[in-house]
């Protein structure tokens, strides 16, 4: 059972950060968890979001480790070991950032940073019950982050509260500057197959904050999530295939991975396609309402015992794989519930717009606690 795979310190005497085993630290082997990766050489030179913890005086502890190769949402890991859930233990930390979630939810870092190319961000962090975020893609630096060419993925960070989460893009994103709400956000409630305990949560959620709501469709969704696996397959394949030939990857991965190899081209230009119908859906329902509410994921985290079958994990990133394909910012909140297991609330913001995705959060949050409150 495996958080931190590689302790370190680095850096100044602010705020204390681990980040996931694809990022690069000088000096360092980038391993992605993967046995196959062992014998690699170290990083030349710290990846662009290292080199920003670095210079805002953070201090670097720890590299996590994930799902092996990032390519997989369960975090189960039989190499290095799976990260343990620490609020729901028995119950998978979710990947592929598994690490970097678990390391939040224990305690163990002030923030840390992941990467999300289907949700690998906000899966875990919906499993573990913390705040995870995926930026606009583009928004934040890639340099030094594996694998080197995507068109899905983003670092993000994770945190135990919202306020962290804003304290952690003010230091990965030079960009990124925290804005007041103007008035009371527009809530676009986007109709999903969830699981009925989960869609209560989420159903509560939106009635107890109060705000002003609006059903949204999306016709490409379920289209976007597919085109979503197509795309993601002929990338990590690219990036990743030729370890195959290691024998060193672990066996899950390894036919997964070479089942990826099979991606034709025409799959490719139909997911671009999809890519192009889905993203204009999207904008179009954000300029009727000022962000979109679903949930993270549509049930419960599975129990590590379930999560082998991997019948039982398709669809695990049925809500959040088509907002990488799209590119637009996405934040799982943790919410509770009767069950004692972690829900996810999703808001989907406009491209580019991180800062008021994050400032609406946290007003909906401000509403929730005042409803339960009083």
């Amino acid at each position: 059972m495996t958080i931190v795979i590689e302790q370190l310190s680095l850096g100044g005497n602010g705020l204390s950060v681990m980040v996931k085993d694809t990022i690069d630290i000088a000096g360092r082997v980038t391993r992605a968890s993967s046995q196959a990766l062992d014998g690699a050489a170290p990083a030349d030179t710290h990846a662009d979001v290292v080199q920003a913890l670095l210079d805002k005086g953070c201090h670097l502890v720890g590299k996590t480790s994930l799902h092996e190769l990032a390519f997989g949402t369960t975090g189960i890991n039989h190499w290095t070991g799976t990260a343990p859930n620490p609020r729901f233990p028995g119950r998978i930390p979710g990947g592929s950032s598994s690490g970097s979630a678990a390391a939040v939810a224990a305690g163990l870092a002030d923030f840390t940073l992941g990467t999300d190319t289907g949700g690998s961000v906000r899966v875990p962090a919906c499993c573990c019950g913390v705040f995870g975020f995926k930026p606009t893609f583009g928004r934040v630096s890639r340099r030094g982050v594996m694998p080197a060419q995507s068109s899905l993925d983003c670092v993000g960070p994770f945190a135990a509260s919202l306020p962290m989460l804003l304290k952690a893009m003010q230091v990965i994103d030079p960009t990124f500057h925290p804005v007041p709400l103007q008035q009371p956000p527009r809530l676009g409630v986007l109709a999903v197959q969830a699981s009925a305990a989960v869609q209560r949560v989420i159903d509560a959620a939106v009635a107890d904050s109060g705000l002003p709501t609006q059903p949204v469709t999306l016709p490409s969704l379920d289209a976007a999530y597919a085109a979503g696996m197509v795309v993601i397959n002929r990338e990590t394949f690219d990036a990743c295939g030729h370890l195959l030939a290691t024998g060193l990857v672990g066996a899950d991965i390894a036919s997964r991975l070479a089942a990826a190899g099979t991606t034709t081209a025409h799959a490719l230009m139909h997911a671009e396609e999809v890519r192009k119908q889905f993203t204009a859906e999207v904008d179009a329902a954000l300029r009727q309402v000022d962000v979109l509410v679903l949930p993270t994921m549509p049930d419960f985290p599975l129990r590590l015992a379930d999560a082998a079958d991997t019948q039982a994990v398709l669809g695990m990133t049925r809500f959040v794989r088509p907002f990488n394909l799209s590119g637009h910012p996405a934040l799982s909140i943790p919410l509770g519930c009767a069950e004692g297991l972690p829900v996810g609330l999703q808001l989907v913001g406009a491209k580019g717009a991180d800062e008021q995705l994050l400032a609406i959060a946290g007003h909906l949050l401000e509403c929730l606690y005042a409803n339960h409150k009083g």
